[in-house]
């Protein structure tokens, strides 16, 4: 019998108003870009986010923005969720929820399905293109994403929520809300469960999540104790399905039956206090708990590679464990007064993460090992105006890591590996970023150029295939981020027009091959590079009418690509020359046009359309491994009527309205036969839901 999935989107609670919201926003000003900071951004506010499809994660929820792409694993809004941003794919994403990054420390990955849908309960979310602005955590190479949670309103409030739709997807959430009260306390509690059956078979995903917030208001101070705990079991999705299934059954999944369990908390306590007229010191405390398990079931299995004596071959039924603990301290002081605004911060995160296998058939365990990272930095920011017009901007950011990787891999029995820390490997880096730029304002007009250095380091799956021979030596990366820009903002227009180059050395890039657990592996590439011009325009043609639209046009290089196949037994690799190519599942032209009516008071109508160029499921830029362009259209309906109780709100969302039949994105896997010295290469792609929808009915008090 299939799970239901229940993604948490959690409700949202109302603004505090005047002095109190520049205490709890000073929670995240230190890592966002401002009207005159030299960076490309935009700012998507707490009504967009609540007008978004109740089905959707946060990544389907930013589809629209520039340079955004998005794809599910399942086929719908639900489960397994992942964006591009510039073609930076998610480790490359930097993450941040009031202001303590949510990458997982070891794969840099946000895992959407893990916690909570979060557009309901965030207040505001910043998304910056490029290096952007400094953070605590794995750095930003092509995008940030910094979400601030909703703060409590000054009167108490209680909302419900329930969503229905295709695929049997239901969706319930209640939050309460105590307003703040005379002594300046006050306490928020939301609630979500919800499910569906997924477009892919086993696509299955069963969630709920609690959101708690306890906290108090004083004379330029702020206490905040937050709560947020997400549960989840869904099927797993992420070995897609052959071109050859695609044509016969794009609903196939060969890993039905196969599920992924995981629950995360997160606790977070802030302090907020002004020191003295211009000065705001605040301090977060955070704590991240999770644990999980893959499990599996496979047929007719080498038992002793599963550390099962005996020999031969059979069933097997086993899980891959993980349990990780993060612990983080982030302080910022601001000061703010006449034509100066400086910041400087210090974040330090300390990560334990263990991973080891379970045989459940045979009570045996066949592989275990343990990440441990220590990551610290501190940086200072300033921009000054020597002109009324004219702001120069300024910033320096020292990171260093310590990693250490310890134990077995899950088939170290199976290539035989006798040592018993195979996966021993210690590293120490340290990181220089600076940035620099300059704006300049003339009415209407606003112009920027900026340039930024970056370093990362790379990530556990892709130290781990180093360390065993089967990828080619890893380092760190580091990129060269110029933007140029030019935006106007007009009493019914706005444009602008954006100019990037991210020049990358030694750049951490998708191979197009996945792990055993479906991470993306990654080799450096000597020099690659990003290149576009990002374009926007809104116009609010009159008080009901408004267009909005965005065009992308970029190219994502490699100067010189060698791509190292793997051997079948994995005891070394093969290089193929290709030269110069285009990175994967980058592609060059992405573009978005929408038109928003609200023709009597009230309504909310919305006719969308999304179009995604060709991309490549690997850096060969082969063209038997592309992904054919799609465009994809959506609407949405939406009413609200006044009661003597409160507000009843109606929403209709249609996904995919010209009910296109296309895959968004995949990988590829390649192995080389030294005897025959033939590449074998197979894929696995991600099909897309056809038209479906889903009804929103949300009653406030």
């Amino acid at each position: 019998m299939k799970r239901t999935l229940l993604l948490a989107a959690l409700c949202a609670l109302p603004i505090l108003a005047g002095g109190q919201e520049r205490l709890d926003s000073a929670v995240v000003s230190a890592s966002r870009a401002g009207k005159n900071t030299p960076v490309a951004y935009e700012n998507v506010s707490r009504d967009a986010l609540r007008q978004s499809n109740p089905q959707h994660s946060l990544p389907m929820a930013l589809n629209l923005l520039p340079s955004v792409v998005t794809y599910n694993e399942g086929g719908t809004g639900l489960g397994n969720s992942a964006m591009t941003i510039r073609g930076s794919k998610g480790s490359q994403i930097n993450v941040t929820l009031n202001g303590i990054t949510l990458n997982d420390a070891e794969s840099q990955e946000v895992f959407w399905v893990n916690i909570p849908s979060l557009t309901a309960l965030l207040s505001s979310v910043q998304v910056q293109r490029g290096l952007g602005t400094s953070a605590g955590g794995a750095g930003a190479f092509g995008a940030s994403v910094n979400m601030n949670t909703a703060f409590v309103g000054a009167d108490p409030s209680a909302a419900l929520e329930w969503s229905a739709g295709s695929y049997g997807t239901l969706i319930g959430s209640a939050a309460v809300s105590t307003g703040l009260m005379k002594r300046g306390f006050y306490a928020s509690l939301a609630w979500n469960v919800g499910g569906t059956n997924g477009y892919i078979d086993g696509a299955d995903v069963f969630s709920s999540s609690l959101f708690a917030t306890l906290g108090w208001l004083g004379a330029g101070r702020s206490l905040r104790l937050t709560y947020l705990t997400g549960d989840q079991v869904s099927g797993i999705t992420w070995d897609g399905i052959s071109l050859e299934q695609y044509a016969q059954d794009r609903r196939y999944n060969a890993s039905v039956g196969n599920t992924d369990h995981y629950t995360q908390h997160h606790l977070q306590l802030n302090y907020t206090r002004t020191l003295r007229p211009g000065f705001i010191w605040t301090t977060t405390l955070n704590y991240t708990r999770g644990d999980g398990y893959d499990e599996y079931f496979k047929h007719n299995k080498k038992l002793a590679n599963y550390g099962i004596d005996g020999g031969g071959r059979g069933d097997v039924a086993y899980r891959k464990r993980m349990d990780n603990d993060l612990g983080v301290l982030s302080s910022t002081l601001r000061f703010k007064r006449g034509r100066w605004d400086l910041t400087g911060g210090v974040n330090a995160g300390y990560y334990r993460g263990g991973h080891w296998g379970e045989v459940l058939s045979a009570a045996a365990d066949w592989y275990d090992n343990t990440g441990r990272k220590l990551d610290a930095s501190a940086f200072a920011r300033a921009e000054w105006q020597p002109l009324q017009w004219l702001t120069a901007y300024g910033e320096l950011q020292y990171r260093a890591i310590h990693y250490r990787l310890s134990g077995v891999d899950d088939d170290w029995l199976e290539y035989g590996a006798a040592e018993a820390d195979k996966l021993d490997y210690t590293r120490l880096w340290n990181f220089l970023n600076p940035r620099a730029g300059v704006t300049a304002s003339f009415g209407a007009h606003r112009l920027y150029a900026s340039a930024a250095i970056g370093h990362r380091e790379p990530g556990r799956g892709d130290i781990k295939e180093n360390v065993k021979g089967t990828g080619a030596p890893i380092g760190p990366e580091a990129m060269l981020d110029l933007e140029f820009g030019w935006h106007y903002g007009g009493e019914r227009l706005e444009a602008s027009a954006n100019l990037y180059a991210m020049e990358y050395k030694d750049m951490l890039l998708e191979t197009g091959r996945l792990s055993t657990s479906g991470y993306a592996i990654k080799e450096n590439v000597p020099r690659a590079w990003r290149r576009g011009v990002e374009l926007q325009a809104a116009w609010q043609t009159c008080r009901w009418l408004r267009l909005d639209g965005n065009a992308t046009l970029s190219l994502n290089e490699i100067a010189d690509y060698t791509s190292y196949v793997p051997y079948e037994d994995y005891s070394a690799t093969h290089p193929v020359h290709y030269g110069r190519t285009t990175m994967l599942m980058s592609p060059s032209v992405i573009g978005m046009a929408r038109v928003m009516l609200a023709p009597w008071k009230g309504s909310a109508f919305s006719l969308d359309g999304k179009y995604v160029g060709k991309q490549y499921l690997d850096n060969s830029m082969r063209e038997e491994l592309a992904v054919p362009a799609y465009f994809v259209a959506g609407l949405s309906a939406g009413q609200e009527f006044r009661l003597s109780v409160g507000t009843l709100s109606v929403g209709l969302y249609v996904n995919n309205l010209l009910n296109r039949l296309y895959y968004a994105a995949g990988w590829r896997y390649e192995s080389y036969d030294p005897v025959t010295g033939t590449v074998s290469t197979g894929v696995g792609v991600y099909p897309q839901a056809p038209c479906n929808f889903m009804v929103k009915t949300r009653l406030t008090f």
